[in-house]
């Protein structure tokens, strides 16, 4: 996989934006693979698609690029509120590549995020446009990028070292189980995969769960019976082959 952007021919191009979408394109045309199957090439859509850029011609799995000098924020801009929420629930929600780079036009980190990882929970609806704007009242949202949890974000170049092939099929098949949880059920399984990942010992108790329970309890506010909910996830992630459960409230991460 080569790294660095092919900037041969972009001389007459001057505004950064343009360039950028143009190198960052042909660079996933040229490297990229499908992490979801392996397939060795993503195609390349037509510009005037609604949603995807890429897709994969052996399993049709569609991705949207979305690319960025640096590094993201916690909110990454995406389209239209109700549209985004509407292909949420759709059968075809596309699945998100992300793509960083360096001023000289290196990739730093490419990050595929499976489509079954968004759920309205992550989308933040953001204010309509003013009266003054070309498209007044329009609605757009952000990503809310650091509440995807971190299996859910699947590296394929990290930190400019390029991760093997192998590894990054593995860790998008491990989390597939999430595809036959209700998607609007699993905003609270992603919730606990979140707690999980930020308890470093692979052998972890209900006790070392239940430290987070007043912080879901803000995400949930509606729920008064947060350790029941917890129990509930840890259950569907053991069925999953996710966890283990050790007896007396003991589980380890598989």
């Amino acid at each position: 996989m080569e790294l660095s952007f092919d900037l041969y021919g972009l001389e007459k191009y001057h505004s950064k934006s343009q360039i950028a979408r143009i190198t960052t394109e042909k660079w996933v045309k040229e490297n990229a693979f499908c992490p979801a199957c392996g397939f060795p090439s993503l195609l390349k859509l037509e510009n005037n698609s609604p949603v995807a850029d890429f897709c994969c011609s052996d399993c049709k799995i569609e991705y949207e690029l979305k690319s960025k000098l640096g590094f993201w924020s916690s909110k990454i801009v995406d389209g239209a509120y109700e549209k985004v929420i509407e292909r949420i629930y759709s059968d075809n929600n596309p699945s998100l590549l992300l793509l960083n780079y360096s001023e000289s036009y290196r990739v730093t980190d490419f990050i595929a995020i499976p489509g079954y990882f968004f759920s309205e929970s992550i989308i933040e609806k953001r204010k309509a446009l003013s009266i003054n704007a070309r498209r007044a009242g329009w609605i757009g949202c952000n990503i809310l990028y650091h509440q995807i949890p971190i299996d859910g974000q699947v590296s394929i170049v990290k930190e400019g070292v390029e991760i093997e092939k192998s590894i990054a099929i593995k860790n998008w098949k491990k989390t597939s189980f999430v595809k036959k949880i209700e998607i609007d059920k699993r905003g609270w399984v992603f919730d606990v995969l979140g707690v999980l990942a930020r308890i470093q010992n692979v052998e972890f108790s209900l006790k070392d769960i239940y430290k987070f329970e007043n912080e879901l309890h803000e995400k949930h506010s509606e729920n008064n019976n947060i350790k029941d909910k917890i129990r509930q996830q840890l259950q569907i992630l053991r069925d999953k082959g996710y966890i283990k459960f050790l007896g007396q409230g003991n589980y380890r991460k598989l």
